[in-house]
């Protein structure tokens, strides 16, 4: 009995090894964020080895991802992380969400939540030093800054909060 369970749970992990999941591949170069705000080699490297993998289009995939079910979670994750930032479609978004973003990016690495542990287990060269994070914030800091300057202050607020702001004052 226990042999036919074992030999079915080999058949099962074969037969998921058949099961394709789309790849985060594209042929952008550097994205447009680059080109709207200056951002030194410094923080392009930060972002390209911290941040690319999982919020961009472009994911550098391990050895590991053709494996399933290590491919179905990896995706998963992918595709989470573009949801909630994705560097390659920031020009996209409306200006208070590109402000939201980049505020979140700010609070996100300041409280040691990004990059993931999950991903600096394997990815060390991922982990940020106290260095990279300073100079991630100088430039995080200067597209706010770029970004007051560029729009009227309104604009930088979401919709839902102007609302709630709205609704304080009366």
């Amino acid at each position: 009995m226990l042999k036919k369970v074992l030999l079915g749970i080999i058949a099962v992990f074969a037969l998921i090894q058949l099961i394709p999941s789309e790849k985060n591949i594209s042929d952008q170069k550097d994205p447009e964020l680059f080109t709207l705000y200056p951002t030194s080699n410094t923080v392009k490297n930060i972002l390209r080895t911290s941040c690319y993998d999982c919020h961009s289009n472009n994911t550098e995939y391990p050895w590991y991802s053709k494996i399933q079910p290590v491919k179905f979670w990896l995706a998963d994750h992918i595709e989470e992380g573009k949801e909630h930032f994705n560097i390659y479609e920031f020009q996209n978004y409306r200006p208070w969400k590109q402000f939201h973003k980049i505020e979140e990016c700010l609070d996100e690495i300041k409280e040691g939540e990004m990059p993931l542990e999950s991903y600096t287990y394997i990815h060390t060269d991922a982990i940020l030093t106290e260095l990279q994070k300073h100079e991630f914030d100088l430039w995080a800091h200067g597209v706010l800054d770029s970004m007051k300057r560029q729009y009227p202050a309104d604009s930088l607020i979401s919709p839902r909060k102007r609302k709630e702001l709205k609704e304080k004052k009366d």
